[in-house]
């Protein structure tokens, strides 16, 4: 924990001070930062503008900023016209995505994070291994569309909760495999791959943790300062799959909590008749939300800041070839 900074409210010396107890680690990932600078490096090399197929990270403020510098973001590839580069989201996308593009001569950048990679690359070892994946996520997330869209239709089945995987009917149950989304809930995906390998005692799984490390790590964070808090506000975007996880952790715990995308959205009433607040941020929320909504709360409270650090994070994920600057 660092030494204590203190900073006064606005208009309000008489206000009772507020413990504000600031998760590490928090905020931007190694795979965010990537998609991010992959974009910002993509402007300067081809010049405005760069289409982006999705939101590149779940996040308004950065999406804002990158269209500031000259973005432009599209749902789909029908939306990007002949002749300028394309940009595929840091949460990955279905082969066909790469596969119209060429099919269509764009030049892409595929900015998925590594960590998402991985689990297509596990995906096609266990399909060419004969097996039938079941894939724990979120329907309808970016990610899991992406995911799902590396094998043929049939060739995996999403389940969401320990319900799911009581109503499965896989082809045949000792040729069988799990992956993960790299988002979730630590604790709830515990609960699921248990029911799956109790279920299914054959099934395979991956070597190392899909939850991406970022995932782990703010959760962990989370988990570590809730118990002193009265209240947690995380920062995040409604769409951010690790923010409302973070929420969801807090709230297990017993800690009411509170998703923020800006300063703006801090509602006063949240800081009465509290002692000690928990802020955190999501792995696509930029440090400067965090200071941001900081300063928001000071606004109504006198604040003392303590930083409560549980791991420390130095993952650095290398650029596609061709967008180094020299």
């Amino acid at each position: 924990m660092n030494a204590p900074h203190h900073i006064a409210p606005v208009g309000s010396s008489e206000a009772a001070e507020l413990r504000v107890l600031i998760a590490a680690p928090r905020g931007f990932c190694a795979g965010v930062d990537r998609a991010i600078r992959i974009v910002e490096l993509a402007l300067q090399k081809y010049g405005a503008p760069v289409f982006v197929r999705h939101e590149i990270v779940h996040n308004r403020y950065v999406v804002e900023s990158l269209k500031a510098m000259g973005a432009i973001f599209v749902e789909s590839l029908d939306q990007v016209p002949d002749g300028v580069p394309v940009v595929f989201s840091a949460h990955g996308v279905p082969k066909a995505v790469p596969a119209k593009a060429e099919l269509r001569g764009l030049e892409y950048i595929d900015a998925t994070c590594p960590l998402v990679s991985k689990v297509h690359r596990q995906a096609e070892r266990a399909h060419e291994a004969g097996r039938h994946i079941i894939f724990v996520g979120h329907a309808g997330h970016p990610e899991v569309i992406g995911t799902l869209g590396q094998l043929p239709d049939g060739a995996m089945t999403l389940v969401e909760s320990v319900d799911d995987v009581a109503a499965l009917s896989p082809p045949d149950s000792d040729m069988l495999s799990f992956l993960t989304q790299t988002t979730l809930s630590v604790d709830d995906t515990r609960d699921i791959v248990a029911a799956l390998q109790h279920r299914f005692p054959a099934i395979s799984g991956p070597r190392g943790e899909d939850i991406c490390y970022a995932t782990s790590n703010r959760q962990e964070a989370v988990k570590a300062i809730a118990g002193e808090c009265d209240r947690l506000i995380v920062i995040g975007a409604p769409n951010s799959s690790n923010s409302l996880r973070l929420v969801e952790v807090a709230e297990r715990l017993g800690t009411p909590a509170h998703l923020v995308q800006r300063g703006v959205d801090v509602d006063p009433a949240w800081l009465t008749d509290i002692g000690t607040l928990g802020i955190t941020a999501g792995a696509s929320a930029p440090e400067t939300l965090v200071r941001e909504v900081i300063a928001a709360v000071a606004t109504h409270r006198r604040i003392v800041e303590d930083i409560v650090v549980t791991a420390e994070e130095n993952m650095i994920f290398k650029l596609p070839r061709g967008l180094e600057l020299s």
